[in-house]
């Protein structure tokens, strides 16, 4: 009961600002809340604190005695939801298949039924000694990727 009050609260939070999604959404059995969220354009404090509001404004902490976490995924967590690719069109990805292939590249395309990948790789010369640069690219159904995610570089 409690669960779906949050869950319904949560979804109406959401639906007034509809550039923001969820990643995550738990309730424990001591009514710890946790939510995480993410966005068309990253999800900046004042946006955990709307969602917050919109959860805690509109429970009665004399009938239930709960916590709420609402949090923003962090810069590396693995990809849940397609919107995250969208997102993040022209960064470098991680991509482990089902097939237990794992592919590193920038992220070029990103649509409602699988993603682009775009690297440089090293290759022997057709003829002769030595190795010329190749550009590759992979197409990769949602179907198949096991875990995304940034890769950050320094």
């Amino acid at each position: 009961m409690f669960r779906e009050t949050v869950k319904n609260l949560l979804e109406e939070g959401l639906k007034q600002r509809e550039d923001l999604f969820l990643i995550d959404f738990d309730v424990l059995a001591d009514n710890s809340i946790k939510i995480v969220i993410d966005g068309d354009n990253g999800v900046l404090v004042e946006d955990c604190m709307f969602i917050s509001r919109a959860i805690e404004h509109n429970l009665d902490r004399e009938e239930h005695d709960f916590s709420l976490e609402v949090l923003s995924a962090g810069a590396t967590a693995p990809f849940t939801n397609k919107r995250q690719y969208k997102k993040n069109i022209g960064r470098t990805l991680s991509v482990k298949t089902t097939e237990n292939e794992t592919i590193e590249g920038t992220l070029t395309e990103a649509n409602d039924d699988k993603i682009l990948l775009e690297w440089k790789a090293r290759e022997p010369k057709p003829v002769g000694k030595g190795k010329v640069t190749v550009k590759k690219q992979a197409e990769i159904l949602y179907d198949t990727i096991s875990k995304a995610q940034v890769v950050i570089k320094f």
